[in-house]
């Protein structure tokens, strides 16, 4: 039997590493599954562990307000090494780049556990952006024994780094399977408002998703995004903008000032998954900083602009789903203008290809475990991106 500890600790996270953990709980004979939750961020964890039913077998419920990164840090990696060193796991299993992320692979090191990350070799290659998810990646890179790679690209990254060649897998992205688990056809939201935007968007008329909230776009940077769909909004009073506000008062108290009040649109509170994803796919056209979106819009159909300098994720770039557009007013109004007016420019990018995955990649990630403890002589079969289908 092996002993597999899966950590996490916010949103994000979950999303990615549920797939895993559910695929692994279909072997029970061959892997005993042990789940601990950092809770780094807890209500935001909570609701996507209820629509996975994923229930924790340790919850460090480390999360203080107002709490900083040094915080986070001390108190993890105490609570952490005490569950590992009562669990004496063979494998800790890390998703993505969070202060969770890392810790739990620094812990496991620390007792000479080897290291799986999920989500390995993304890279911006500046260690301020994203912060600080860059430099939480790269350590945990370094620390990992298996490196589950979404993309080509990302396995590049890692064999650029001198990563052992043996120890890195492409998969796929672990958020195409959740999606797929999650989607779906004729959603009714319990949301009035959104339950209005939906009717509507069957109507024909069109959507526009926002959402907004890194660190590096707090201030003059996320203003000129408000600003810029102040305009569209205007420009467009047929066109629907929902804008999920995250409940950060930095990030609020730039974005009700300036877009409250205007008809068409909707500042709401923050969604959960199911509801989260099932807008996405109602709507026409997104306009994001984050990183999950960017992965997830492609498998869906929908072009996004992101609202970042940088982005780890330039698969979907080069695949041209995703415009990287940054922080710019007037650029951000103008491309958003271009993918209202244009249907050829619409066209090309909704129906780019998908580079992030199948749903199959919690299978392969299983896969590559069994491999790398039991059968050496043939390697699990590797993903391939297509082409999304009209």
């Amino acid at each position: 039997m092996i002993t597999i500890l899966c950590i996490f600790g916010t949103r994000p996270d979950t999303i990615k590493m549920a797939p895993v953990i559910k695929e692994l709980q279909k072997h029970r004979k061959e892997f005993k599954t042990i789940t601990v939750a950092t809770a780094q961020h807890r209500h935001m964890l909570d609701q996507v562990l209820e629509v996975f039913k994923i229930k924790p077998d340790y919850d460090l419920n480390i999360m203080q307000t107002g709490q900083t990164l040094a915080q986070i840090t001390s108190r993890t990696v105490e609570k952490l090494d005490d569950v590992v060193a009562r669990t004496k796991p063979d494998l800790v299993l890390v998703q993505g780049d969070t202060s969770t992320t890392f810790l739990g692979s620094l812990v496991a090191f620390y007792h000479k556990v080897a290291v799986a990350h999920v989500e390995a070799g993304l890279r911006t290659n500046d260690k301020f952006n994203p912060f600080p998810e860059e430099v939480n990646r790269r350590l945990t890179g370094h620390i990992s024994d298996l490196h589950f790679a979404p993309t080509e690209t990302a396995k590049k990254a890692l064999l650029h780094e001198h990563v052992d060649p043996q120890g890195i897998f492409v998969t796929g992205n672990t958020v195409i399977d959740a999606l797929l688990a999650t989607v779906q056809m004729n959603y009714r939201f319990d949301s009035h408002i959104l339950q209005k935007a939906a009717r509507e968007a069957a109507e024909g008329r069109r959507l526009v998703l926002i959402t907004s909230h890194r660190r590096e776009n707090w201030g003059e940077p996320m203003r000129s995004a408000c600003h810029a769909t102040k305009r569209l909004a205007r420009l467009y009073p047929q066109v629907n903008f929902v804008f999920p506000v995250h409940k950060n008062p930095i990030v609020r108290d730039v974005v009700h000032p300036l877009l409250s009040g205007i008809k068409n649109i909707y500042l709401i509170e923050p969604l959960d998954y199911r509801d989260f994803v099932n807008l996405m796919n109602l709507s026409y056209l997104i306009l994001t900083d984050s990183g999950g979106v960017q992965e997830e819009a492609p498998f869906l159909g929908k072009p996004v602009l992101v609202l970042r300098k940088v982005t780890e994720r330039p698969e979907a770039v080069k695949a041209g789903t995703v415009r990287l557009v940054g922080l710019d007013e007037e650029k951000i109004y103008r491309q958003s203008r271009e993918l209202l007016e244009n249907s050829k420019v619409y066209k090309r990018m909704a129906m780019s290809v998908n580079p992030y995955g199948d749903g199959k990649a919690a299978q392969r990630i299983v896969q590559a475990i069994r491999w790398y403890f039991r059968y050496r002589n043939t390697r699990p079969q590797e993903f391939k991106p297509r082409r999304i289908h009209s």
